[in-house]
């Protein structure tokens, strides 16, 4: 029964190649990449202060060449991320000191966003490696011949300092950011006390038929002139809350602001007086009648009688 079982292993084989295979967790088999790939420090891949769509943003800008293109919207055409988080993410790394962005106005008077990207964050910017020229892959760059060393009657002067280039700047759209304020809210000549509590009213009893307009009183009680300018001319108070709650945008942040909008920029002119809709409605009101002239008793159409054209230019002629 001592008798040893050769035939069966001392222990099961392990996974990976060595004696160093953690029993859980992560395990890495790893290659030496020979071509097509980019260095990126841990700070970066193991950064506690960024999101995972701010490391994987960092990784992709700085694996691409200098001059690529990474406005928001480009990048939103390349991943599926959406447009604003593309942009918290690039807020991300610029706050972290990972990419820094800069308006700046070309000789022609545009002005454009000029980003550069670090690699490593708070180092020494004087000795960072110039960016190599680009050369076509697979086909090395021939060596030049040898030039003949020529008889110099004198000393050469020292060669000037070759200038060190500077990053490509990447160009992307300007902000369209608003610049200038937002129209003021329509005021009603006269805001009774019952105009204020119909608009309130109406104000506060949206998230009935829209859940995302929940405003809070400080909200109501500014927005309440605006819908008391809509009341007092003759707007119906199911025709103003269709006109706030209807295509609303999703997701909704500021629905504060986009009532204030719509009050402001929707806002219906007031209505036509009565005498004005009379006149418009009398037969005749918009035609000018015949008159006979005064001279030739040649017909002709004006509002008051008279001469023609004709005898009013000969008595101007006569006198």
């Amino acid at each position: 029964m001592d008798t040893p079982q050769i035939t069966a292993p001392s222990r099961g084989p392990s996974p990976v190649p060595g004696d160093t295979t953690p029993s859980s967790g992560v395990i890495h088999i790893n290659f030496r990449h020979a071509a097509g790939f980019t260095v990126i420090g841990n700070h970066l891949a193991q950064h506690h202060g960024l999101s995972l769509a701010a490391i994987g943003l960092a990784a992709h800008i700085q694996s691409l060449p200098a001059g690529a293109r990474i406005g928001i919207k480009h990048l939103a055409e390349r991943f599926p991320e959406s447009e604003t988080r593309i942009a918290a993410a690039l807020r991300e790394l610029e706050a972290h000191g990972y990419l820094h962005r800069s308006r700046v106005r070309l000789a022609d008077g545009r002005i454009v966003t000029r980003t550069v990207s670090y690699n490593q964050p708070g180092a020494d910017t004087s000795t960072a490696a110039p960016p190599q020229p680009r050369t076509r892959r697979g086909k090395p760059a021939a060596p030049l011949p040898p030039r003949k060393a020529a008889p110099e009657p004198h000393p050469a002067p020292p060669p000037a300092p070759t200038p060190q280039p500077q990053p490509t700047p990447v160009l992307v759209p300007a902000s369209t950011a608003r610049t200038t304020p937002p129209p003021p809210l329509p005021q009603p000549q006269e805001l009774t006390p019952e105009l204020q509590r119909t608009a309130t009213t109406l104000l506060a009893d949206l998230r009935r038929h829209a859940p995302q307009l929940v405003l809070s009183e400080h909200d109501i009680r500014t927005l309440a002139p605006g819908i008391a300018t809509w009341l007092e001319r003759d707007a119906h108070p199911d025709t103003i809350r269709h006109t706030l709650t209807t295509d609303l945008p999703s997701p909704l942040k500021h629905p504060a602001k986009l009532l204030r909008h719509r009050i402001t920029t929707l806002l219906p002119p007031p209505l036509p007086g009565a005498r004005d809709v009379v006149a418009l409605a009398r037969p005749g009101a918009l035609v000018i009648p015949l008159q006979n002239c005064d001279g030739c008793d040649r017909a002709y159409r004006s509002r008051h009688p008279g001469h023609c054209r004709d005898c009013r230019a000969d008595l101007h002629t006569a006198a």
